[in-house]
């Protein structure tokens, strides 16, 4: 069985020299599972009679894969157990440092290879910083099974990758990891005598082990990172031990808990939340959405414009307040920039979720926007239309029209709408929302 070709990605983890192996690389790519059973976590695809499962101990043909998930969740160390168990060329390819000229060389040394009588397996890790242009390159080969293709990627590939190598691939979702499986993999690095820290007598309590896990986020690299970091920083005592604090770990942890793509998936994933949160009138989910947008770096008046659509969109005419109050968050929020202009964001957000709600402006705007597209060649009545020249005046312009101001009546016996949608009604005058409470 061929194998596979060394890569940046996948260093050797066969020696176990403690002096090499602590310095080679960092704690999260010495402690990469070797085998299916050192890995953790993803039970839906790995435990027993699982697909990957399957797939990594059948070692027959694989099929090209996306394999979708959060950092540090186990895609590159499952792609890695497929090529061991697949008698297959192996090429990785990091999207991130890779264009169309090493795609194309890739593809073109698996042609080779398949001329004699050999398979490639092409790994692309960040599969979706590929722009269109890149994927495109790479479909021929997926389609004619030149290479079978194992991407990885942290974004939603129905938006990330283009439909036509989402149709030749199979997309595995992986979940971020749970608590109890990122203390299992901390203690695993804690006891580790040749790859892990075990050598340099670090010690950790149980407590921290699960404030750690907590923090991670389900991210196993962001643990080991820490976990690392904390190792590295503590002085051992006379007895050479290694004893990570509390303080020690908060600062090794810094703000990773909160960190996330805000270009991504999850990005819009949190605005959702608050969005629907505020709609509901859940003041306390609406708060906790918030603060994890803010304090995971979103923009400030990227919240505030979405403030300014809810107030609109699900409050409007049950609280016109609404409005004043989250363009007033916008404003002082470019204003005073930000820490501070959480203040004025949190009130808005408090403001609109005890708001009552209503859509009937967004109900109102649809019927009317279904009538105009349907009849957007019927003709202005002349009595709505001004008259500037005689000729238009001739031609009935401006005719029979009354002003209101001086005609009362003509609110009522005047029609303002084109005489195929006369006595059309948009907006109906009723009570509004759910029956949440208002401001007081």
């Amino acid at each position: 069985m061929p194998k596979p070709r060394s890569s940046r990605l996948f260093p050797d983890m066969s020696a176990t020299d403690d002096a090499s192996s602590s310095t080679r690389a960092p704690l999260a790519d010495r402690m990469r599972p070797r085998t299916l059973r050192e890995f953790v976590g993803q039970e839906h695809l790995v435990g027993e009679g699982r697909v990957l499962r399957r797939l990594i101990e059948s070692g027959g043909i694989l099929p090209s894969l996306i394999l979708w998930g959060p950092p540090g969740t186990g895609k590159t160390t499952l792609a890695r157990l497929l090529a061991e168990k697949t008698d297959a060329e192996f090429v990785a390819l990091s999207a991130v440092f890779s264009g169309v000229k090493e795609l194309r060389g890739a593809i073109a040394d698996a042609r080779l290879a398949r001329q004699r009588g050999h398979r490639t397996i092409l790994f692309i890790d960040e599969i979706h910083r590929f722009n269109k242009a890149q994927q495109d390159a790479l479909l021929p080969a997926v389609e004619d099974g030149t290479v079978t293709l194992i991407g990885a990627t942290t974004e939603n590939p129905s938006f990330e990758v283009i439909s036509a190598l989402l149709s030749r691939s199979r997309v595995l979702v992986l979940n971020p990891l749970e608590e109890s499986e990122i203390e299992t993999i901390v203690r695993r690095a804690l006891n580790d005598e040749d790859r892990g820290l075990k050598s340099l007598n670090v010690e950790m309590s149980d407590d921290l082990i699960t404030r750690l896990a907590h923090l991670s986020g389900g991210d196993a690299r962001v643990a080991l990172a820490a976990l690392e970091a904390g190792a590295l920083a503590t002085a051992p005592t006379d007895g050479g031990i290694r004893l990570i604090t509390q303080d020690t770990l908060s600062e090794s942890l810094g703000r990773a808990q909160f960190a996330y793509d805000k270009g991504g998936e999850e990005h819009y994933n949190l605005a959702s939340a608050l969005i629907k949160s505020l709609r509901n009138s859940d003041v306390n989910a609406s708060l906790y959405w918030l603060a994890r947008m803010i304090e995971g770096g979103a923009d400030p008046i990227f919240i505030a414009r979405r403030l300014c659509i809810l107030a609109s969109e699900d409050i409007g005419m049950a609280d016109p307040q609404a409005m004043v109050q989250a363009a007033a968050a916008a404003d002082i929020v470019q204003l005073i920039g930000m820490p501070e202009g959480l203040f004025p964001l949190a009130q808005a957000t408090i403001y609109l979720a005890r708001a009552p709600k209503s859509n009937t402006v967004l109900r109102s705007y649809a019927a009317a926007h279904k009538d105009a597209t349907e009849t957007s060649r019927e003709p202005v009545p002349l009595h709505l239309r001004n008259a500037p020249t005689p000729l238009m005046k001739h031609l009935g312009y401006g005719k029979e029209y009354r002003y209101v101001h001086q005609d009362a009546a003509a609110k009522e016996e005047m029609s303002c709408l084109p005489e195929k949608l006369k006595g059309r009604v948009y907006f109906k005058h009723e009570e509004t929302g759910d029956g949440s409470q208002g401001p007081d």
